[in-house]
This record gives structure tokens, C-alpha cells and sequence, in this order.
């Protein structure tokens, strides 16, 4: 051995065999001499990989149908229709009646659906309104990693008398400046003019605060050299302004590291498997097509062009005499000589439905979207379909409450501070003391329910719940259906009232009303008999 060569300080600690050493981390083993993991920050791991990570996302999401199911059912059921506005003001902080909380609560709900229910009211581009753009930004948020909202003013209009517009951006056009053509492949860092380092498009300053957001006019490999409007360029916005503290710019994402500013696509951890599944269901798809076809070759010993039938029908593509084709009922004549021979995989035809499952199931642990839900094939029994079903929906619920929290919470304070500067609705003391002012900022953002299996045995638990104080009626309606409480009781003493009136009209009396179903009249009812039979029993 060289007497000059010294040992590196990294290997003389690996001889030690205690602990990782010995474990996880072993160079020795045969299983992991091979496994040389590398991971550097964020930085490199993620920002320098986002852009290879989102072409691949978004090509299956296009093109595999797992990879579409993945992606739907979690806009599905974390948006649906979109997440609708429940104001929950704090009366106790604002010394409100009920009346006057209930009042002030209904007022605004009105005012922010007058905004958010058109869309050349909220949008900037004018495309959809607020709940279409909810869908919009969550799809482009699993598809591409994050996605982004511009806040932009506009002159307010008769019929329109808010300022507020948003304008979603997709991921790739937030990059860091460069002064050359930008082409994929090439660093996300760089510096600001007042020195900030700027990280995949995101200016942080020393501290890795976010201080703006460099957005470019273009995307990626789109360039138009003959039209000068298509160059790039970029727009750098502030995230905060400077007089009102609120966002210029929301930046909707998930997550995974610390000291991260970008996002990861939703299917970046299963995009192999995800990939192969396709190219494994293309291939079973060719191979039936081509068994299914009844090809004929003919062989002779003469020249093919004597024989009586030609290479080329009416469902052949090509012309070229060199090039055979196979279709239903396709008759090919072959040249002297010429002859063709079929490989014979023994391809596993019969288990392909199993192993498009099992690998489903690895796909659906990864993305928390279990087999049954991202197949929509429910063939399970009752306990074990529900349970799957509760496992996806704590991941949906936990994506709705981020979502909320990234953009219709800062999108609503905006709204709120607006009216009440313009007079539209009164909120003493909303600019001056941040309490009164997050008081009048409470809410719900409500969206679509888990949905039942057993209607009958979940109903029932919900009422047995409701009865011992372990939930709320608010709470119970928007598990089961989606709906609010407060409006359910307000349109069921409207039909109440209307079904009196008609009893009352039509002469019916009361069996009308227990047949069509005056709720009132069938507690009061139900309340009787247990009443009889109380006393009886006593």
C-alpha cells in the first residue's frame, strides 16, 4: 500500500460497525453496497428537477387514466363545485346580538356572491368565476407542484362595484430572471438588483424571508422571434404591499421540506409506475387488437405481382410494396422467398387485471387515494370499502383546510377590506385593532361531503351523536350532504308554512300534513306517543 495514501476521515468512521452502520446505513452488505443515495437542499433536489417533473406530470395526466383519476377525484372531492362561504363572526369580541351577528353574516355572504357568482366580476381574464377558479387552481397545483394568483385591481362598474380581480398563473412562469435565451436545463438560482438571492423565480432575503415573485411573459421553449411582443421578459411583484400588508400575490402549495419555495407535482413520487402501467395496458390493448385480427400471408414461389390479389385495400395506410400491414381481414402476398414468423411471449393476458390492481394499491398508498377510489371499482365488502373511504377523505380534508388557507382565506380578507372601505357593509374598527378585525374575518369554507355507503346506519349515528352533545346540526349537515344548517332551517319553515297554506286551501287537515310532511306536526306527534307511553310504563 502507498505510505502517502491516508485513509478519508468518512471511511475510517464506517469501520466502526455500531448503530446505521450496521443498518440503513451500510456500505457493506450485499443489498446495499449498490444503494448510493445522494440529496443535497432543496434547492437541488427540487427547484433544479421541477421542470423535467412537471412535463412528465403533465403528460400522464393527459395521457394515463390513472394518472387523470389521481388528479380528478382529488379536485372532486376536495372542491367540487367549488368551497361556498360560511361567514362565522365572532359576536362575542364584535358585542352582537344573534340577530344582529345572523344579519350582518347573511349581508356579507350576499356581497361576496355578488362578486365571486360572475365571472367578469372576480377573473381578470374573464374565463370563470370564483368557484370554476378554485378547480382551475387546485388541477394546476397537483398537476405542475404550486400555482400562483396575481391580485389585480380594475375600475369598478355599475353593476359591479368591486375592484378585485385574480388572475391565476401557472408554475412555469415564475423562473428567475436570465439575460440569455432561457431554455430548460439551466440554474433557477440567481441575484436580484438589490442583492436578494433569488431561488426558482421566489426573491428571498438573508433571513429566507419571501420578499416578491419574478413572473415571466412567456412560457418555456415558447418563443416567437418574429414577433417582438412574444420576447421574454420579467415582471418582478412585491408579495406584500408596503401601506396595507396584504398579499400582491398568493402562492398555493404543498409543503415536503423545510427551507423550500417550490412546489413538488402530486404524482412526481409514482410517475414510474404510473408511466409503466401505461405502457404495460398499450400493449395488452395492441396484443388483443392483433389477435383479434384474421391476417392472411400468402407465400409462392412466383412473383407476386402475377397472383390475383394486391398488397394494397382500401384499409391499408401505406402504398410501399416493402411494407406489410395487418388489419381485419387483411390478405398480404409475399415475395418469393419472403416468409414471417410471430414471437410467442406467453404473455400473462389472464392476470392483468391482478396486477394492474396491485400496482393501483402501491400507486394509491403513495398518493393517499386507495385503489378502490382511484379505479372507481367498489367490489369490496361494506367495512372495508368505508374504511377506504375514510382514509381518502382525511387526506381531501386536509388539502381542502391547505387550499382554504393559501387562497380563499387572503382572497376574502381582500374582499371584506374592500367592501368596508367602500361602504358597502359596516365594520367598526376592522382597520384599527387586528382583533375586531379577524373577528369579522371568521368562516367556513364548505364544500362537498364524504357522501354514505349505509345512508340509514350513518344518518342514525349522526342523530345519536346531535342528541348526546358529541356534534353539532351545522356539523352533521355539512358531513352528510354538504349543506348549512341555518339555510336548511330557513327553507324548511318556508315549505312548512307553503304546506299549512295547502292543507289549510285543500281541506285535507291534519292527515295531509303527516302524509306530505309538516315536520312540526310529526314531532309533535312522536313527542305524544312517547309521552303515552311513558305513562304507561310508570
Amino acid at each position: 500500500m502507498n505510505k502517502d495514501f491516508k485513509r478519508p476521515a468518512s471511511a475510517s468512521r464506517r469501520i466502526r460497525n455500531s448503530g446505521y452502520s450496521e443498518a440503513g446505513a451500510s456500505y457493506s452488505k450485499r443489498a446495499l453496497r449498490g444503494f448510493r443515495a445522494h440529496s443535497g437542499s432543496p434547492v437541488d433536489d427540487i427547484n433544479e428537477n421541477n421542470y423535467t417533473l412537471r412535463q412528465r406530470s403533465r403528460m400522464l395526466y393527459m395521457a394515463s387514466p390513472i394518472a387523470t383519476s389521481a388528479i380528478h377525484t382529488n379536485r372532486t372531492n376536495v372542491i367540487g363545485v367549488g368551497l361556498q362561504l360560511k361567514s362565522r363572526i365572532d359576536r362575542n369580541v364584535l358585542q352582537k346580538t344573534d340577530e344582529e351577528a345572523d344579519a350582518w353574516q347573511h349581508q356579507i355572504e350576499r356581497e361576496f356572491n355578488l362578486w365571486a357568482m360572475r365571472k367578469q366580476n372576480c377573473d381578470d381574464i374573464g374565463v370563470n368565476n370564483f368557484y370554476e377558479m378554485q378547480q382551475v387552481a387546485l388541477t394546476c397545483w397537483l398537476m405542475s407542484g404550486d400555482v400562483f394568483a396575481l391580485i389585480n385591481r380594475v375600475k369598478p362598474r355599475n353593476m359591479c362595484p368591486y375592484s378585485l380581480r385574480i388572475h391565476l398563473i401557472e408554475a412555469d412562469r415564475i423562473s428567475t430572471p436570465s439575460t440569455s435565451h432561457v431554455y430548460p436545463g439551466i440554474s433557477t438560482t440567481g441575484r436580484a438588483a438589490n442583492g436578494n438571492k433569488i431561488l426558482d423565480g421566489v426573491e428571498v432575503d438573508s433571513n429566507g424571508m419571501i420578499q416578491a415573485y419574478h413572473i415571466r411573459n412567456t412560457y418555456p421553449e415558447s418563443f416567437n422571434f418574429a414577433n417582438q411582443d412574444a420576447q421574454t421578459k420579467w415582471q418582478r411583484v412585491r408579495a406584500y404591499g408596503s401601506k396595507t400588508g396584504l398579499p400582491n400575490i398568493l402562492h398555493i402549495m404543498e409543503s415536503e421540506r423545510a427551507d423550500q419555495y417550490r412546489g413538488v407535482p402530486y404524482l412526481a413520487h409514482v410517475i414510474e409506475p404510473v408511466l409503466q402501467i401505461r405502457r404495460y395496458t398499450e400493449a395488452e390493448v395492441t396484443a388483443a387488437i392483433i389477435e383479434s385480427f384474421f391476417t392472411a400471408f400468402i407465400k409462392t414461389e412466383s412473383d407476386a405481382g402475377q397472383m390475383p390479389f394486391n398488397e394494397t385495400g382500401p384499409d391499408n395506410i401505406s402504398a410501399d410494396p416493402n411494407e406489410y400491414e395487418m388489419g381485419p381481414g387483411t390478405i398480404n402476398v409475399m415475395k418469393p422467398g419472403e416468409d414471417i414468423t410471430f414471437g410467442d411471449p406467453k404473455r400473462p393476458a389472464s392476470g392483468f387485471v391482478n396486477f394492474e390492481r396491485a400496482l393501483c394499491e402501491q400507486i394509491g398508498a403513495a398518493l393517499e387515494v386507495p385503489a378502490d377510489l382511484l379505479l372507481k371499482s367498489f367490489n369490496n365488502t361494506y367495512s372495508s370499502s368505508r374504511a377506504a373511504l375514510l382514509e381518502a377523505w382525511k387526506a381531501f380534508h386536509m388539502r381542502r383546510t391547505w387550499f382554504a388557507n393559501d387562497f380563499c382565506d387572503p382572497i376574502y380578507e381582500m374582499f371584506v377590506a374592500e367592501a368596508v372601505a367602500r361602504g358597502r357593509i359596516n365594520a367598526p374598527g376592522f382597520f384599527t385593532d387586528p382583533i375586531i378585525r379577524a373577528a369579522y374575518l371568521g368562516c367556513d369554507w364548505v364544500g362537498p361531503s364524504q357522501g354514505q355507503l349505509d345512508p340509514v346506519k350513518e344518518m342514525n349515528a349522526e342523530v345519536m351523536a346531535i342528541s348526546h352533545g358529541l356534534t353539532t346540526h351545522e356539523a352533521a349537515a355539512t358531513r352528510l350532504n354538504g349543506s348549512q344548517f341555518d339555510r336548511n332551517i330557513e327553507q324548511l319553515i318556508q315549505e312548512n308554512k307553503k304546506l299549512r297554506e295547502a292543507r289549510d286551501e285543500l281541506g285535507y287537515g291534519s292527515g295531509f300534513a303527516n302524509g306530505g310532511g309538516d315536520n312540526n306536526a310529526n314531532v309533535q306527534k312522536q313527542e305524544s306517543d312517547e309521552g303515552d307511553s311513558g305513562d304507561e310504563d310508570s
